[in-house]
């Protein structure tokens, strides 16, 4: 048996359950001479030597090879390795436990560490993050992928989120079974492939099938429409889809999108995306619909809004993110001149098209709306 002192996130008890499977004995502990911080710009605290101060948390007295094992994969791609060091009781008395320290230089400290914040914040996501990375242990992740489970993670919590069931089955929870999950390929994407079998609709239950899923988060698309010059901004840019089917025009035609970060809400990722395309502030976001682009085969799912936004004719034209190797154009068009893009059949992305359809049937409301109050 292994003694254990953790701090920070894993003192966050659904989090150790997730990590460990179970919840082992605990209690109440301090290391010495030691302070725990955020590590700056991540979502992870960083413990450092600090003579006089206390760093608080909790003495797990037996641990076994197996939950130190889970332990080292989880924390090993953060750069925490563990060493003895002499503990303080909450209740009296000191012990020796092992502790997980970060390599030296690798973080730099922040603010003063707090749990509750990073758990108002951070938790739920983290823990459902967690639980995808420990459903194909002891497979190592790939430090390339922790952002993108986040990501993953934060589609989770929103797919938990039961919507509107009038039509569709009610489900049961043993409508589906899964008898076996492997993750084939997985770097900024990944590719799973399930065995399952699922209730049909006339209470029998299919056969053991085999089904792959593109595994990818979710992401907000935007069109800014200025309702008082009756225009629209739409970029083009070049995309790897319709290049790897053979499509002779990869630069394609799109509203403004990108995925949803971690601890993001949809309408804040549309606002900053419009920032980081084409250097716009939105104003009202009116949500035209969230939806599966393609559910046969992918998990992302899309919340589209129109964003009634000021376009003057000096609106910006070249935009994107450098760190994402980002080439944008912009189009200022006219209603008019957007209808007959889409009528020719040259736009061929979902989301612009959805756009299109809403913005059309809603635009002399929003037209009226704007003269009427002067927008």
């Amino acid at each position: 048996m292994t003694p254990l002192f953790i701090y920070g996130t894993l003192c966050h008890l659904p989090l150790l359950q997730t990590v460990l499977g179970r919840l082992p004995a605990s209690q109440a502990a301090v290391l010495p001479d030691y302070a725990v911080y955020w590590a700056e710009g991540h979502d992870f605290p960083l413990i450092t030597n600090e003579p006089g101060a206390q760093a608080q948390g909790l003495l797990l007295p037996d641990l076994t090879a197996q939950d130190m094992a889970r332990l080292d994969f989880y924390e090993g791609p953060f750069g925490y390795a563990t060493q003895w060091c002499s503990l303080a009781l909450a209740q009296g008395g000191v012990a020796r436990a092992q502790v997980y320290m970060p390599a030296p230089g690798l973080w730099q400290a922040g603010a003063a560490w707090n749990l509750k914040e990073w758990a108002a914040r951070c938790g739920d996501t983290i823990v459902a993050t967690a639980g995808d990375v420990f459903a194909f242990y002891p497979k190592p992740i790939a430090a390339s992928r922790r952002d993108p489970m986040l990501v993953r993670g934060s589609s989770r919590l929103r797919a938990a989120q039961a919507g509107p069931n009038q039509t569709r089955r009610a489900v049961a929870s043993d409508d589906v079974v899964v008898q076996s999950c492997t993750q084939p390929y997985a770097n900024f994407f990944a590719v799973e492939e399930y065995d399952l079998s699922f209730r049909r609709f006339d209470g029998a239950r299919s056969p053991v099938i085999k089904r792959a899923t593109f595994i990818s988060g979710d992401a907000v698309t935007v069109l800014p429409y200025d309702p008082v010059r009756d225009r629209v901004l739409i970029i083009e840019q070049f995309r790897t889809g319709p290049f790897a089917r053979g499509d002779v025009q990869p630069w394609q035609l799109e509203a403004i999108a990108g995925r949803i970060d971690p601890y993001e809400s949809p309408e804040a990722a549309a606002r900053r995306e419009a920032s980081e395309e084409a250097g716009l502030t939105l104003g009202p976001l009116l949500q035209i619909g969230a939806y599966y682009p393609s559910p046969g085969a992918k998990t992302e799912y899309l919340y589209s809004y129109i964003a009634l936004t000021d376009l003057p004719d000096d609106v910006a034209i070249l935009g994107g993110e450098d760190s994402e190797a980002e080439d944008i154009k912009g189009h200022l068009l006219s209603f008019d001149a957007f209808a007959a893009l889409v009528a020719r059949g040259e736009a061929t992305t979902a989301p612009l098209l959805v756009s299109y359809y809403w913005l059309e049937r809603e635009r002399p409301r929003l037209r009226a709306e704007a003269a009427a109050t002067g927008m």
